[in-house]
């Protein structure tokens, strides 16, 4: 009979860019169950927004993580615009957007360099890291930063971005586009990445919406669940829009998910360019506008992770009362947990990975 032994992993691993322990109940190599423990790097940064005016709790909001600091800003910013009836301008709402598809586009690139890392890809990590920084340039000469950007501000934005950038922006993620095409086809048809990735981390659709998974974890069992579909702020103006979703169900379809996903982004931002107005950007609210005694709202947009959902309340003073977001690692440890049991023990790196959890955002 197979012994039970309690194997750890993490919270230091060489495949975890951020904490995290998994106690792994094994039976000779195969894992029985995986239990998580979180909390290594829990901030207490909700709690901080009454001891901040409604703008200055932005840059708080964007600090919860660095790979996804943008769409923090901006979910925020949404919610605390809908709770004081704010109507941002639509110029305002196209940057915003396209933003946020470049940092989905960050974001993939880096997750894309950390696979080939643990592959033993070393190149391959360098040049999707070196396409990365395309992106993180953009940032640099649109906003002034390349990681925390703070351009978004309750009421609009921080500043314009001219419509000559935007299309040298287009004209760069063209030439991006064209290496990135190499970088995939060669990792994705390697056969040492397919025996590594097919039929691995199985997730069936079933399972996927009992846990209620979102992001590419979600749209690679099947599930067509995209915040974008539901036309939120410039969204609503793209002439079609479809998830990517693949039904392979394990670890390469994650990937392939997220390896589309980049192409996606680009696309939106060249319409979105094509398409922007004119009406300008908006500002802060007067000095004497304060969120609304006992008013409430939420915001859902579409993190390069998945949906994340943001709540505010407000007290009738500068501050916000209440502040809470769930973010899409909050509603993928369940799938995590699920994916790892029955594996192989020397899987288990790669399943994580193609899950790709953001413990910043999770530990708040």
């Amino acid at each position: 009979m197979a012994r039970k032994t309690i194997l750890p992993f993490g919270p230091q691993h060489p495949v975890l860019p951020e904490p995290v322990h998994l106690d792994l109940v094994v039976e000779d190599e195969h894992v029985i169950e995986a239990i998580p423990q979180i909390g290594f790097v829990h901030r207490g940064l909700e709690k901080l927004v009454d001891t901040r005016d409604y703008n200055q709790f932005v840059y708080i909001a964007e600090r919860v993580c660095g790979i996804c600091s943008f769409g923090h800003g901006y979910g925020y910013a949404s919610a605390t615009e809908h709770l004081m009836g704010l109507e941002i301008p639509r110029r305002a709402q196209y940057l915003r957007a396209i933003l946020e598809e470049l940092s989905r586009i960050h974001s993939h690139l880096l997750w894309l360099g950390l696979l080939a890392d643990a592959f033993g890809f070393e190149s391959l990590f360098n040049h999707c890291w070196r396409l990365r920084e395309t992106v993180l340039d953009i940032f640099q000469r649109t906003c002034g930063a390349r990681i925390i950007l703070s351009i978004v501000i309750v009421g609009g934005m921080a500043h314009d971005i001219d419509d000559s950038e935007l299309k040298a922006i287009c004209e760069k993620l063209d030439t991006l586009k064209r290496d990135y095409r190499e970088i995939v086809d060669t990792m994705m048809n390697d056969t040492s990445v397919k025996s590594r990735l097919c039929g691995v981390g199985y997730i069936s659709f079933e399972d996927a919406m009992e846990l209620s998974m979102v992001g590419p974890f979600a749209k690679a069992s099947g599930i067509e669940h995209d915040m974008r579909t539901t036309g939120f702020d410039a969204y609503g103006d793209l002439d079609h829009f479809e998830p990517i979703i693949s039904n392979e169900c394990d670890c390469y379809g994650r990937c392939k998910v997220r390896c589309a996903e980049v192409y996606q982004s680009i696309d939106i931002i060249k319409e979105l360019v094509s398409k922007i107005p004119h009406d300008g950007i908006g500002g802060k609210p007067g000095p004497k506008m304060v969120p609304p005694e006992n008013g409430q709202s939420h915001v859902l947009i579409e993190q390069p992770r998945g949906e994340a959902f943001y709540y505010v309340r407000g007290n009738g003073t500068k501050n916000i009362e209440r502040f809470r977001m769930r973010t899409p690692t909050s509603q993928n440890l369940a799938g995590m947990v699920r994916a790892l049991q029955g594996v192989e023990v020397a899987d288990v790196p790669m399943i994580i990975l193609t899950i790709d959890p953001c413990i910043s955002c999770t530990e708040r």
